[in-house]
């Protein structure tokens, strides 16, 4: 867990770096979330709508950034959590989750969030706020 008493603005959490998306990923995600939409697990539907292949679940991004926050505050001291989708994650994609405190003021610390890949693309951008 982050020491909330060390935090300033420019404090960076240790990165969160998760292995490559694979179908099997995406397929035990789409169990445990009810999210059975075809194009996160049947290449042919994900073909048939242009794609090469399948992608995962926007939630499964939001879902490490979660991991994150918890693995460095105690969850009873996050105050809020929101997330902007910004680009799919190809199967065989690898994520980093990221964070960097951006304000502290009045007891509260606020995260900026990142998951970016390998290759630089941004999937999703977010913030949260911390009670420290």
């Amino acid at each position: 867990m982050t020491t909330t008493e060390t935090l300033s603005v420019g404090t960076e959490l240790a990165p969160l770096k998760i292995r490559p998306i694979s179908r099997t990923t995406l397929a035990l995600f789409a169990g445990a979330s009810g999210d059975h939409n075809p194009m996160h697990v049947d290449i042919d539907v994900a073909k048939s709508a242009g794609l090469d292949d399948v992608f995962a679940h926007g939630m499964l991004s939001m879902a490490y950034l979660g991991r994150l926050l918890t693995d460095n505050f105690d969850s009873a001291k996050i105050r809020s959590y929101r997330v902007r989708f910004a680009s799919i994650t190809p199967v065989h994609g690898q994520p980093t989750a990221t964070g960097k405190v951006v304000a502290v003021e009045n007891g509260l610390a606020t995260i900026e969030l990142t998951v970016a890949l390998a290759d630089g693309t941004v999937t999703l951008t977010g913030d949260a706020v911390v009670e420290l």
